[in-house]
Order: C-alpha cells, then structure tokens, then sequence
C-alpha cells in the first residue's frame, strides 16, 4: 500500500493555493474548527503527505459535524472522496485521507495528548484560525 501510495503523491504534488487545500481550510472554517493549521511536509521526505491539516472541536458532536462536513463539501465542489477515513466511532480524533492532505479533528485533550506539531516539529506550519 505505501508503494502505491508514494506513487500516486509524487504524480502530482499540491500547494497551499490549490483547489483541495483551500476547500478543506473552508470547510473547517465553516464548521467552526478552531486551532486550525497546517503542517507543510513536503520537504521531509519521510512523510506520507504533503500537508497535514489539524483542528480542534469541543465536542464529540462537532467532531462528527466538520469530518462529515469536509467529506460532503469535498465531494459536493471538486468531486473528491476520501482515500480512506477512521475514528468515527469514538469521535475523539477523526482522521480523512485525501493521499495528499491528511486531515485531523481532535478533541482538545486528545490534540494535548498525540502533540501532531511537535512529532512534525520539521514541517512548517500555518494558522489559519
């Protein structure tokens, strides 16, 4: 799977101005995700995206509410489904793959606990709140 992955990034590489990268940001923003970045890795060569985007939500409920969001915008504006999708049983940390952006709605502890920006301390991030 990681072959076949790394193959499909490196076919087209994304920017912070594209179409995908911009819908996400305003999807969240939308749905009131707060702490929102981004995480520019594709200058680390050992990352599995090009960009990781991370927020918050205060609530199991507006978990749920901005993952669902951003997948029906998504698929609704540039015909986009997620690559794959996982945490929406306990809605403490979701997780949507679009192989390119990896997109993350944490509760704030689990946020706290996992500390994303300080694993990709390399990458260079963003707020976009």
């Amino acid at each position: 799977m990681l072959a076949t992955r790394r193959k499909r990034k490196s076919a087209g590489r994304l920017t912070k101005n594209s179409k995908l990268f911009k819908a996400i940001i305003s999807a969240i923003q939308q749905k009131k995700g707060e702490n929102l970045v981004s995480l520019d890795l594709r200058k680390i060569p050992e990352a599995v995206a090009d960009f990781f985007i991370v927020c918050e939500a205060t609530s199991t409920t507006q978990v749920k509410g901005i993952a669902d969001f951003v997948e029906s915008h998504l698929r609704e504006v540039l015909n986009e489904s997620p690559y794959h999708h996982e945490g929406h049983q306990g809605l403490h940390w979701v997780l949507i793959d679009y192989v390119n952006v990896v997109i993350h709605v944490m509760q704030p502890e689990t946020r706290k606990f996992y500390k994303l920006e300080e694993m990709w301390s390399d990458a260079e991030v963003e707020e976009h709140n």
